[in-house]
């Protein structure tokens, strides 16, 4: 998707970008700023205060989600893409590895219900910690947000 920040140069995004994504936990894996590149990784524990979900009050249990995020960012504005996107969900005393095509191919599936309705569960969590990270940065990188105040 890509966000307008029309007011602010390229350099300053770029290292705002850095800045925020830091705070989040996010490693730099590439930065050229004359490029106007960065690509960050991480893995992220999720749903650990669990919400309920859907009219069933169903629980979604606690996962780990490890994924890349892009930033392509030129004059006015800049593009993020999520990639790489790979789940870990608790089975037993293990964790299970899942991707993000095989999470959709489930939530598709028509065999099973029950299965259909986990992996929906599932995009529908990730997707919702996904734009509130994504709405965050904005804020980061037009310093709104509460971690820039100038109250110390």
């Amino acid at each position: 998707q890509t966000v307008k920040a029309d007011t602010l140069p390229v350099d300053l995004i770029f290292n705002r970008a850095i800045q925020f994504m830091a705070a989040k936990n996010f490693t730099q894996t590439y930065g050229d700023q004359e490029e106007g590149k960065l690509i960050f990784t991480t893995s992220q524990d999720l749903n650990i205060n669990p919400v309920y979900v859907g009219d069933d009050n169903d629980i979604i249990d606690p996962y780990t989600a490890q994924f890349a995020i892009i930033l392509d960012i030129k004059p006015g504005g800049y593009r993020y893409i999520v990639t790489n996107v790979v789940f870990f969900l608790p089975a037993g005393t293990y964790s299970k590895r899942e991707n993000l095509f095989d999470i959709y191919t489930k939530a598709t599936n028509t065999e099973s219900k029950r299965v259909a309705k986990s992996a929906q569960k599932l995009i529908s969590s990730f997707e919702k910690y996904l734009h509130t990270l994504v709405d965050d940065l904005y804020q980061g990188i037009e310093q709104k947000s509460a971690m820039y105040s100038s109250k110390f």
